[in-house]
């Protein structure tokens, strides 16, 4: 930034690479950038949101990392020491520079289930995603919704990514095997010419390879598998589930009639930021499904209780409901415990173990195939939840042997199934000679919909 001889402000971030020109020109509503590291992702991101916002009077733009450290380091500051006081200004207590002209950046980090209440009714025109493989599809698709306004501008989402991470199924997907989603609503179907993928190497980075001479030498000396998806962006040498075993066509069943002499049972995990409920039956072989789930943040004990009862259908008896031990704690301000409070209204518990290890080893050992090559654990294709934080969570980094603690908004489902996993339950007794036989057509379908009703 320099003034030229008219004394008129001059904003020069620097001179992009080809790729990221690319990136600058898409037009597409969702582009992605990147693959490999040193691909230039974050200058990029920074330079298109603040051009955008000095081109394009009135425009609101977004900018989210994970975390606040991380949105500090890589946008904040540079941002704040790049754009001259005379173009824009920076408001520290709402992380938002106003421009001359009226268009603003706001800066945001995700918290979970925090951030969606934060940004419900927020609207913007552009919004940047740094880093997208740390946040989770959950995540990815609210902020879609915050995609909306009256302005005159073309609504735009604009990645950068790595591979590996919690969000690297969602993004490979959509991006690299660009596999998308199709239904019988033409709504919900994703269109291909939506999403555009610019790839990027180190190599595209002159100006960091430059300055840092030794980076790529250092990306060559990673272990294998990091050194094919930081080195030269390959999608297929990280990422994938801590429960690698899950899969659709083999883990899951259309929403169905639980007949009536299986054992049923409940398992949650419970915080004012989020309650986890699963509604589990046992069949005469053992075999667990999951055939409902409820997930809601911000109830006290009480709304707890009655939501889980009001759930739970009428004449839908349950023999056990598995909760975390910390619900036993004595409070400080009544003397009583959560346990106690669940109990009166009308949800008794059986406390679970709370190994993690343990917990998570066992729901592995029951997505294993059985001796009749069917897996030992079943869950509903309306276990939307569910289905998604199995698939997101990852390896502990310092334990590979535990899931990941981090980010905590895919642990609470996850947590609820580790609780029945980890305690004893029986398998449901014979039919009564007299009951209807079950067969493959009346075990799958056809009954009221009520019988198996999902919130």
């Amino acid at each position: 930034m320099e003034k030229s001889e008219n004394d008129r402000i001059v904003f020069d971030p620097g001179t992009a690479n080809e790729k990221q020109k690319l990136f600058f020109l898409a037009r597409a509503p969702f582009i992605a950038y990147g693959g490999a590291k040193g691909g230039g992702k974050t200058w990029a991101v920074r330079t298109k949101a603040v051009g955008g916002a000095i081109c394009n009077p009135g425009l609101r733009v977004l900018i989210m990392r994970r975390t606040y450290p991380e949105l500090e380091e890589n946008h904040i500051g540079p941002i704040v020491r790049m754009v001259p006081p005379e173009i824009g200004t920076y408001l520290a207590t709402t992380r938002r520079m106003t421009f001359f002209n009226g268009s603003s950046v706001k800066f945001g980090h995700w918290a979970g289930e925090l951030s969606e209440l934060e940004y419900q009714g927020q609207e913007f025109d552009w919004i940047f995603i740094d880093e997208a493989t740390q946040f989770t599809e959950r995540a990815f698709n609210y902020l879609k919704g915050c995609l909306r306004g009256v302005s005159p501008y073309q609504k735009r989402l604009y990645l950068t990514c790595n591979p590996g991470g919690v969000g690297h199924t969602w993004v490979k997907r959509l991006f690299i095997d660009r596999d998308y989603r199709r239904s019988d609503n033409a709504e919900e179907n994703e269109d291909p010419e939506d999403y555009v993928f610019i790839p990027a190497t180190v190599e595209d980075n002159k100006f960091l390879l430059k300055n840092s001479p030794h980076y790529l030498k250092m990306l060559s000396q990673m272990p294998e598998n990091v050194r094919k998806a930081y080195r030269y962006g390959d999608w297929d040498a990280l990422g994938g589930s801590y429960f690698s075993e899950l899969r659709r066509d083999t883990h899951t069943f259309s929403p169905m009639r639980i007949p009536h002499h299986w054992r049923r049972y409940r398992a949650m995990d419970y915080g004012l930021d989020m309650l986890a409920v699963l509604w589990i039956a046992v069949d005469g072989e053992g075999r667990s499904w999951v055939y409902r789930e409820w997930t809601k943040p911000g109830l006290i004990v009480r709304q707890a209780a009655a939501g889980i009862l009001e759930r739970t259908l009428p004449g839908e008896t349950v023999d056990a409901t598995f909760a975390p031990p910390d619900l036993w704690s004595t409070q400080k301000d009544t003397g009583r415990t959560m346990e106690e409070i669940f109990r009166s209204g009308g949800v008794p518990l059986t406390r679970a173990d709370n190994s993690r290890v343990q917990g998570h080893m066992l729901i592995k050992d029951m997505l294993a195939p059985r001796s009749d090559g069917r897996p030992g654990l079943m869950i509903s294709t309306d276990c939307r939840r569910l289905l998604a934080d199995m698939a997101a969570i990852q390896a502990d980094d310092e334990n590979p042997g535990d899931a990941a603690r981090d980010p905590h908004e895919v642990t609470h489902t996850v947590d609820a199934l580790r609780y029945y996993c980890v305690s004893r339950v029986a398998p449901a007794d014979p039919p009564p000679a007299e009951a209807e036989a079950w067969t493959d057509d009346s075990f799958w379908g056809g009954e009221p919909a009520w019988s198996y009703l999902m919130y």
